[in-house]
């Protein structure tokens, strides 16, 4: 793997690269890093392809600029059209997971002209309604932090809690292996997420409503030395900005709210395939509507898959399935 820091967009961002050939960018989420597709960056460059993983802004040896309007996804886009341009890669393939899923959709949507499909793991493009509802902006509905807060008058909600600046950069800062064990945990095929709907808001934090792993590391797919790497890459810059990136990206909701009505309801043409871990406990959360309807905003999606014995972390959890149905994606419906 070749490590490099390359200028995208007015800030500063670390790739990792491993073979040659037709170029598969890989994007993480939340919380994530490169190192998120470790399983997978070898896999693809043994098939033949040029594979790209990188910190998106935010995170580990990327920059981290402080405000959430820097964070949009026409933003975003352009930190990977950049990079593209900086590696000369004119099209690539788009893998993208969580957060990284929605800059990945947003790409297909911004600049199509640099997106030879579409790999999206557990975010599906588009909230839950159809493409042919054509509503005016106004009629979109409240802006998403405010749907958040009217949550949050009911039970805990991390989307909520998060909009305030200081407070979960306080807590997660200063326990951020503490964080980053559990949060794993409860997003796995074998957490409970969702017991977060049994606190109340106010006076809770984040670490509070997620558990203590049922069982000590080693898991089989993540180590005491991953999560050695993990702690040491967030808290390169300090304790208050160890997760601005995807803290910030929460925020930024209500800035792609605002500058990109678009997102979700316009066509996305590029080839795309859809995974979602069986216990993901986003298949809980959104809407079953967002998946029944996706095709209609994605007529080239080729497939929707559900990976067994996986949670949220799919591509970490089950990587030679995963690995699998991306390559058989990559020979199969896009470089036939």
């Amino acid at each position: 793997m070749a490590h490099l820091q390359i200028d995208t967009n007015g800030i500063g961002m670390h790739a990792v690269v491993e073979g040659e050939g037709p170029a598969v960018l890989f994007c993480h989420g939340f919380p994530g890093l490169w190192y998120s597709w470790r399983r997978q960056l070898g896999a693809v460059a043994d098939a033949g392809f040029a594979a790209i993983a990188v910190d998106m802004r935010g995170y580990g040896r990327t920059d981290r600029p402080l405000d959430a309007s820097e964070y949009g996804n026409q933003t975003i886009v352009a930190d990977l059209t950049g990079l593209l341009d900086a590696l000369d890669i004119e099209r690539a393939v788009f893998v993208g997971h969580d957060f990284g899923a929605q800059a990945c959709w947003a790409a297909a949507l911004h600049a199509p002209e640099r997106v030879e499909g579409v790999v999206s793991i557990a975010v599906p493009y588009g909230v839950g309604f159809s493409s042919k509802e054509k509503k005016p902006k106004q009629s979109r509905g409240p802006k998403p932090s405010d749907t958040y807060a009217a949550i949050a008058r009911n039970h805990f909600l991390h989307m909520h809690y998060f909009q305030a600046v200081g407070p979960a950069e306080a807590e997660l800062g200063a326990n951020p292996r503490l964080f980053l064990k559990r949060i794993y945990w409860a997003l796995s095929a074998r957490g409970r997420l969702l017991d977060f709907k049994k606190f109340p808001s106010e006076g809770t934090g984040y670490l509070d409503v997620l558990a203590d792993p049922a069982e000590p590391l080693p898991w089989p797919w993540l180590s005491e030395e991953d999560l050695d790497y993990l702690v040491e890459e967030y808290m390169r810059t300090g304790a208050e900005t160890a997760f601005i990136g995807g803290l910030n990206s929460y925020r930024a909701m209500d800035v792609n709210w605002e500058h990109d009505p678009e997102y979700g309801r316009a066509t996305v043409e590029a080839p795309a395939l859809f995974l979602c871990g069986e216990k993901d406990p986003v298949l809980q959360i959104i809407t079953s509507k967002s998946l029944e309807t996706m095709p209609e905003r994605v007529p080239n999606l080729r497939r929707t898959h559900l990976v067994e014995n996986a949670g949220h972390f799919a591509q970490q959890e089950q990587p030679e399935a995963v690995n699998e149905a991306l390559l058989g994606f990559l020979r199969g419906e896009v470089f036939r």
